[in-house]
């Protein structure tokens, strides 16, 4: 096909979503993967071209696999990966659960990486593509109450800087980005409305985000900071 083809991982809301509408505005083929297909038919009701959904869980490595498997003989092949999805579950070290650990790197970390390896063959195959890993500024520091959240980043920071190394010798592009909060559903929870009513809009950071990966002569974007005014 001739349209562009984007995947989107956590395209049921938040950040997610928003690039998935933006990205469909521009002409994209856009194809919707999270957990919870309601979410994904929820952010499809936006769009007006051409888009598939798929759900999976991206911590699943078999899973993931038989997806983007799927898309490429569906679609064709894959020329932008944003890994989106997250979880976070907050608490003093001590206190955290095991199934949260578990599911703070299974899907923040292991999930990034399992997409990742999908994408990457054909990418370097046609010495062509975008990997886009939304990783957070619990990437960048440590953080109270977030020590495994910012362990699971700190893992997404390491494969994306030493993907850029791998991939310096290709037309292959990574771009890791590095926001703080924003106002989502990922609070819900945590804080109430009032608590996070100033914070960042996704519609801004999928704006920034669209922005650092558009192709420019002479220079590359290797990773963004995005941060909520203090």
């Amino acid at each position: 096909m001739d349209k562009k083809v984007v995947v989107i991982t956590g395209a049921g809301s938040g950040l997610g979503a928003s690039l998935t509408e933006k990205f469909s505005n521009l002409g994209y083929y856009v194809c919707l993967l999270g957990r919870t297909e309601e979410k994904l038919e929820q952010t499809a009701k936006r769009l007006s071209k051409e888009f598939s959904i798929y759900p999976v869980d991206v911590s699943r490595k078999s899973e993931a696999a038989d997806v983007f498997q799927s898309i490429q003989r569906e679609v064709g092949p894959i020329d932008i990966l944003i890994n989106n999805a997250g979880v976070g579950m907050f608490d003093v070290a001590e206190n955290i659960k095991e199934d949260a650990v578990h599911q703070m790197i299974d899907i923040n970390l292991k999930g990034t990486i399992f997409c990742t390896q999908e994408v990457l063959p054909d990418m370097k195959k046609r010495n062509d593509g975008m990997i886009v890993n939304v990783v957070s500024t619990a990437g960048l520091e440590g953080k109270v109450t977030e020590s495994v959240y910012c362990a699971s980043k700190f893992g997404v920071r390491g494969f994306s800087e030493s993907l850029v190394r791998e991939l310096e010798d290709t037309q292959v592009r990574v771009l890791a980005v590095y926001m703080g909060g924003m106002k989502t559903a990922f609070w819900d929870g945590i804080y109430e409305n009032d608590a996070i009513k100033d914070l960042m809009h996704p519609d801004d950071v999928a704006e920034i985000i669209m922005d650092n990966m558009k192709p420019r002569k002479n220079l590359t974007v290797q990773d963004v900071v995005i941060k909520n005014k203090i």
